[in-house]
């Protein structure tokens, strides 16, 4: 996986000034300046892994000459006993990386995990699944890179690469027909090339966006299952459909037997239980 850097390094660069400051007083007192070591992370629960390549750029950061062995990839399942990678060198510099290391791949593993389950009840059926907005500020590039490692399939990443018009829009903009009509203007207008998505609360508007057209996909908000059925049925292939609002692990199948191309899930990323794993001194 590419990992964006002009993204991921200032990002590191921060944690390790926010964690370290003015230096590891434990270990700079405890034990002697250049001893060497090795450690490994063992994996302490089920799931899917995630933040292997982030780990190691991490590492790379904090101390270049620091080695490491990865025995399982981003992606893979791994269970618990399970070692994931050793690295090897100066005992200060695994110490430093220590925690941001197990901070970001246990949170990456625990979303990767979850969205991982959501994908295979979704098996057999055409929908997959979506993530949100809804991410910790300044972790949505890592949040939204563990969702694709489980699966999942990333929805806009900000408000720049996409059109979504909801209800305060739709509310703000005078209803559907006028905030549409607005969208499609101040795109040509401006030469801005992105998608178009519509939220809908209601049959009712929802017939009114089929008759106005010139969007690209339809978000079917908090609609009871019969009334989702009859939502596809109406949209008929016309556009590209998306359910939310209360999707869960278990009623997600409920959705994807309705007909929708996507569910998407705030859950994926705003409340999901870290994977268990620690960085554990392996003793010669």
């Amino acid at each position: 996986m590419n990992l964006d850097k002009e993204i991921l390094v200032p990002f590191i660069l921060n944690a390790l000034a926010e964690d370290v400051g003015d230096g590891d007083h434990t270990s700079l007192s405890t034990i002697p300046e250049g001893q060497e070591g090795k450690a490994k992370l063992l994996i302490k629960d089920s799931g899917i892994i995630a933040g292997i390549q982030v780990a190691l750029e991490i590492f790379k950061i904090v101390d270049p000459k620091l080695s490491i062995e990865v025995l399982i990839a981003d992606g893979q399942p791994v269970n618990y006993g399970d070692i994931a990678f050793y690295v090897s060198g100066s005992v200060h510099s695994i110490l430093k990386a220590e925690r941001l290391v197990l901070n970001i791949m246990q949170r990456m593993s625990g979303i990767a995990s979850k969205t991982n389950r959501i994908v295979k009840i979704l098996e057999g059926t055409a929908t997959r699944v979506l993530d949100t907005r809804k991410t910790t500020p300044g972790l949505r590039y890592l949040e939204k890179m563990s969702v694709k490692i489980g699966g999942g399939v990333n929805h806009r990443f900000g408000l720049y690469d996409m059109i979504l018009i909801k209800d305060n829009h739709v509310d703000y903009a005078g209803g559907i027909t006028n905030a549409i009509r607005s969208a499609q203007n101040y795109l040509k207008v401006n030469q801005i090339n992105i998608p178009v998505e519509i939220e809908v609360r209601s049959l009712q508007e929802l017939k009114q966006v089929i008759e106005i057209g010139g969007i690209d996909r339809i978000l079917l908000d908090n609609f009871e299952f019969s009334m989702l059925r009859e939502a596809v049925d109406l949209i008929n292939g016309a556009f590209i459909t998306e359910a939310s609002g209360g999707i869960t692990e278990e009623n997600v199948l409920e959705y994807a037997h309705c007909g929708v191309d996507y569910v998407s899930m705030g859950a994926l990323t705003h409340s999901v239980r870290s994977l268990d794993m620690s960085l554990k001194a392996v003793k010669s």
